[in-house]
């Protein structure tokens, strides 16, 4: 991307699941999920300037409150310094548009970024299987936005087949509500034994849903809201984990036609979903002077 004053500039793109479910327990205790990832045009923006003595520093908040030490941008960046010994190292500076806590991908996406384009910056040529198993360490959704493909996943989300996806695009919606993930897995109301879903279900039309939003429909009555205002326009879905609704178009007319009938009642935005994940256009262009 465009770089000026040693900074360069790289997309950290949101995510939504178009469904998810819960098929048991692994035996290291993780639940088994099947999703689909689906890569969006819109999120955060990350801003690296490299450095010669070593030293990884966070400019500025990312989330605020939280502490430098505990943001994945810079663990991810650690992460990446470990690994190979370098003895570059980086500031960071996190532009926020993602909501924390709203199931789409913020954080990974944000770690996913540092780690893909200091990969680059670094001149590591590390390769997507082994920045991905690094970003596994970081949490079950860096993987896919590693690799930046729209997905068909299972496992904790770490195992991925790509998936084409025909053009849509999506009226979010933000409730306000951050859930906080761990917890929300110990709900003792949570389905946990679904039946495996198959892609050809998907690629049907099947309605899979997602096991997380009876749970948070039940116990926020903010997101339990936003859905009944959602369905005036049509089929309201929670993404992942997190509160953040969305509702479905073919077109971004309907779409934003159905913005401004939630409008004064909803806090919302259109997005686009895309073919790919808008880094992987900005690693190919590489850094321009």
């Amino acid at each position: 991307m465009d770089a000026a004053g040693g900074w360069s500039i790289w997309p950290a793109p949101a995510k939504l699941n178009l469904f998810l479910r819960i098929t048991g327990r692994r035996a290291d205790g993780y639940h088994a999920l099947q999703t689909v990832f689906r890569m969006l045009d819109w999120g955060d923006t990350i801003r690296l300037r490299p450095r010669a003595d070593g030293r990884i520093r966070r400019i500025g908040d990312s989330v605020p409150g939280l502490a430098e030490a505990d943001d994945l941008v810079v663990r991810a960046a650690l992460v990446l310094q470990k690994e190979v010994n370098v003895a570059q190292g980086v500031d960071i500076c996190v532009e926020k548009r993602i909501p924390s806590g709203a199931g789409l991908g913020g954080g990974s996406s944000d770690a996913a970024t540092v780690l893909r384009a200091l990969d680059q910056l670094w001149q590591l040529s590390l390769g997507d299987d082994r920045l991905a198993g690094l970003g596994l360490a970081l949490g079950a959704d860096v993987p896919v936005f590693i690799r930046g493909r729209n997905a068909w996943a299972e496992g904790v989300g770490e195992s991925l087949v790509p998936i084409d996806l025909p053009p849509a695009w999506y009226l979010l919606a933000d409730p306000g509500v951050h859930v906080n993930t761990a917890a929300l897995f110990q709900c003792p109301e949570l389905t946990r034994n679904a039946a495996p879903a198959t892609m050809a279900d998907f690629v049907s039309g099947a309605s899979l849903g997602n096991a997380f939003e009876s749970v948070l429909r039940h116990r926020e009555p903010a997101v339990e809201a936003v859905f009944k205002v959602l369905a005036e326009v049509g089929s309201p879905r929670l993404t992942g984990t997190g509160s953040g609704c969305f509702v479905e178009f073919a077109t971004r007319e309907s779409a934003e036609a159905a913005q401004m009938r939630v409008a004064s009642r909803v806090s919302s935005r259109v997005v686009g979903g895309a073919a790919c994940s808008p880094l992987l256009d900005a690693l190919e262009a590489g850094v321009r002077d």
